[in-house]
């Protein structure tokens, strides 16, 4: 539950909301109480000024058995140290709050804080913009993400960079990064700002040059990483699935076989099967350990082909998914994607994943949209885009769960978008839910 949820449900005065559990503020405030009342008893006994018998009784006995002047140096020192122990809590516990998290209020800082940091582990895997859309959503409910990205992308400025500069391609690592950002504000937009014009410049955006000058500082794509999150403050982690040159290539149902991230949609036809180039890529250890203590798996949404799928194609991310005991869902896209997903439906998502895994425990279940505008964009009929249908009677013999709920953003042009909220609400509930069976 967000701090904005609780304050709705409980509907309290902002004054009552450090009572709320879990923002270890309150311990320390008793303390500081505990401490002040043994300095008064040991004044009071020191003025010669006995306690009531009755409800401080062995008090009472030590004062007349023990020197006067004793007892109260006992009850100064530890009411003393007591109280300073609480005081020191509770400071360390208010300026643990980083002055980059925006203007909220210290209590929403301390909320966050001490609530997010015992929530689930969650394992996030993808790329592209359905990977940063989830984690824009999920980051409200826990501050223990992992974002595994997929380094096969090849086009626009992130391709550019890698081409030219021999990294990694930073694209998608940038917009997972963006997204976790605990306040998307002025240097949130700037990590994402794309410069217009200028000679070498135009197309690039400026996180991709940050990340591109760190990774030549420090030495490689996720100490460069490392050292971004710091600089956005962000709720969680980002990882590449590995540190190879991964390049894509596609194998379709003719025979073609189609080299590059950005040229597999455009061939059109129908993939047979996805393979990297080399064929064995090493994972990241951090993302198999991340995969391992995860509580949550999540994969998807995003480009079936160019953005989920490559993250399993490094074989030892795969293994680890299908072996984690974490649960594990898949995130299934709205609508078909011409050139990757023509007339692909929600068993046709879950089979090619099943396939590129090797294994059906790759997930315990999907979440589809059930939901579209009634003044859906003439745009998707132009480009062959359809809504993924949900044909249960394939979904059936697979044996996953499917969860169905509404997931789409509103809005007036029709678009079919993800929404953040929505969709990791969604995965969230089911999570609880599965726990509890």
């Amino acid at each position: 539950m967000t701090f904005d949820k609780f304050k709705e449900n409980v509907n309290v005065k902002k004054e009552v909301g450090w009572l709320i559990p879990g923002l270890e503020v309150k311990r320390w405030f008793a303390l500081i109480f505990l401490g002040s009342v043994m300095i008064v008893l040991g004044f009071m006994v020191l003025a010669n000024v006995r306690p009531i018998y009755m409800t401080l009784e062995l008090i009472r006995k030590a004062a007349l058995i023990l020197p006067s002047n004793f007892l109260a140096a006992v009850f100064i020192l530890v009411g003393g140290i007591i109280f300073f122990k609480g005081w020191q809590k509770t400071t360390l516990s208010i300026m643990d709050m980083d002055s980059t998290e925006g203007n909220s209020s210290v209590l929403e800082k301390l909320y966050r804080r001490r609530k997010l940091n015992k929530g689930a582990k969650i394992v996030a895997v993808g790329g592209g913009t359905g990977l940063s859309m989830l984690l824009r959503g999920i980051k409200k409910y826990t501050n223990n993400i992992t974002a595994i990205v997929t380094v096969g992308d090849d086009g626009g400025s992130s391709g550019r960079l890698r081409e030219e500069m021999g990294i990694l391609p930073p694209g998608d690592i940038r917009n997972c990064i963006a997204a976790l950002g605990d306040d998307e504000g002025v240097i949130t937009e700037l990590f994402q700002y794309r410069f217009k014009t200028g000679e070498g410049l135009e197309g690039h955006s400026f996180g991709n040059l940050f990340l591109t000058a760190l990774c030549s500082i420090t030495g490689n794509m996720v100490r460069a990483v490392k050292e971004s999150s710091k600089v956005l403050n962000i709720r969680g982690v980002v990882l590449p699935a590995t540190l190879d040159d991964m390049k894509l290539a596609a194998e379709f149902e003719d025979g073609r076989v189609i080299h590059g991230e950005s040229n597999i949609p455009e061939a059109g036809g129908k993939i047979k099967t996805l393979f990297t180039v080399p064929a064995h890529c090493k994972a990241l250890p951090e993302a198999l350990t991340a995969i391992k203590e995860a509580d949550l798996i999540i994969l998807g949404p995003g480009s079936l082909y160019t953005s989920v799928i490559p993250n399993l194609l490094v074989s030892e991310i795969a293994e680890a998914i299908v072996q984690a005991k974490a649960k594990k869902i898949y995130v299934c896209n709205i609508m078909t994607q011409p050139g990757e997903t023509t007339d692909y439906s929600v068993a046709s998502h879950v089979n090619a994943l099943i396939k590129h895994a090797g294994s059906k425990k790759i997930v315990d279940a999907v979440l589809v949209n059930n939901s579209l505008p009634d003044n859906i964009s003439e745009g998707y009929a132009k480009t062959g885009s359809i809504p993924v249908k949900l044909d249960m009677e394939n979904i059936a013999p697979i044996g996953i769960e499917v969860v169905s709920q509404k997931l789409i953003q509103e809005n007036k042009d029709g678009l079919v978008r993800h929404s953040s909220n929505r969709v990791a609400r969604a995965v969230y509930y089911w999570y609880r839910k599965s726990i509890k069976r």
